[in-house]
């Protein structure tokens, strides 16, 4: 019997049961696993049960106007489960940028060719797991001239509803407004509920709804069908911070986090919305900068990003550095180096079926 627990991690268990098990494991748990002996290290290092396993965050993308997409891998070690270079798009697109990640789907500009103008460029979806993907019809928005503001796009895409995604564009002012769906593959143009709303930062898609931080100091909302537009407040004294506040979500909660600079100290502040009709936000963490990245360099620091399944908070501090910071454990980890992090995407691989007309 020993002997057969050595060949086989689950002993008589059958190879299909234990696989199914496995896929519903939460990810921590199963990285666990690996260090139970030699069996359960090479049954849970296979490409095929990694793929089924709950996955989660990968990396970062980074918007790069070079040759191909720049990518950090959270791990440090090897390459990613999945290609963060897209190297499946280079036969159909000479110039590729990611704007946007959500669920595992990946929103990026393409240009035909290497001698582009930033206005001349098309969208495609794709997925870097399955190597799947998707090119959108041209956007109705359309710009005019070159003194016109540039068009944001944000993609909408739940892993638990894998057969479809939303992109959700608007120029910098909202005045104009389109959404495409994959479900009829075409853009719908829809009255704007925003107006006079600039939007800072990276969008949170949670529980079907797009959110995004204004200047005005104020998250606005909308459903996928623009339809429903909404407003939260944020905590009174985010309105302090020296720079404009971020959001992010994670383990199901909405977060909001900034930098507070006063004449004493630099501190990153952590807020969790706790109740979502009510507005009510509690706060999470108070951490001084100096005590993450060293008194010479905390006048440099910007949020990044939260980790979607667990308390951990991505900073970088605009020389190239950047750091993950436990809220529980209040541990502080150097992730990696770049000469810059600006614009710095998330990414969560996702190993979901691809709507039927992907490529």
């Amino acid at each position: 019997q020993e002997q057969e627990h050595e060949k086989h991690p689950a002993g008589s268990l059958p190879e299909g049961p234990l696989v199914e098990i496995l896929s519903r494991v939460p990810y921590k748990s199963f990285c666990r696993f690996k260090c139970v002996s030699k069996p359960w290290l090479a049954l849970c290092s296979d490409p095929d049960i990694r793929k089924r396993s709950p996955q989660t965050m990968a990396g970062f993308f980074l918007r790069n106007y070079g040759m191909r997409p720049c990518f950090i891998n959270l791990s440090g070690r090897g390459q990613p489960l999945v290609d963060p270079f897209l190297s499946f798009l280079r036969e159909s697109f000479k110039l590729l940028i990611p704007q946007h990640c959500c669920g595992g789907l990946v929103l990026c500009k393409y240009w035909e060719s290497y001698c582009f103008e930033e206005d001349e460029y098309n969208l495609v979806v794709c997925n870097p797991a399955t190597k799947k993907w998707a090119e959108l019809p041209p956007n109705p928005i359309q710009l005019q001239d070159e003194d016109e503001e540039e068009v944001e796009e944000y993609l909408c895409f739940d892993p638990a509803v894998p057969s479809r995604f939303m992109v959700f564009t608007h120029t910098w002012d909202f005045t104009e407004v389109t959404i495409y769906s994959s479900d009829t593959g075409r853009w719908t143009t829809v009255e704007s509920g925003w107006i006079d709303k600039t939007p800072i930062g990276l969008p949170v898609f949670l529980n079907g709804t797009l959110h995004l931080m204004t200047t005005e100091y104020s998250i606005v909302t909308v459903d996928t069908e623009g339809k429903v537009w909404g407003q939260i407040d944020i905590p009174g004294n985010m309105r302090d911070s020296s720079d404009y506040p971020f959001i992010g979500q994670s383990q199901g909660r909405l977060y909001a986090w900034c930098i507070n600079d006063n004449v004493d100290v630099c501190q990153l502040l952590v807020w969790a919305l706790e109740d979502y009709g009510g507005a009510k936000w509690a706060l999470k963490d108070t951490v001084n900068i100096s005590e993450l990245f060293g008194r010479d360099r905390y006048k440099y620091v910007e949020p990044l990003a939260i980790h979607p399944d667990c308390d951990l908070i991505f900073l970088t501090d605009r020389r190239g550095k950047a750091i993950s910071y436990d809220m529980d454990s209040k541990k502080v980890h150097v992730i990696g180096t770049h000469e810059t992090f600006y614009g710095a995407i998330p990414y969560v691989p996702c190993f979901a079926e691809w709507p039927s007309d992907g490529h």
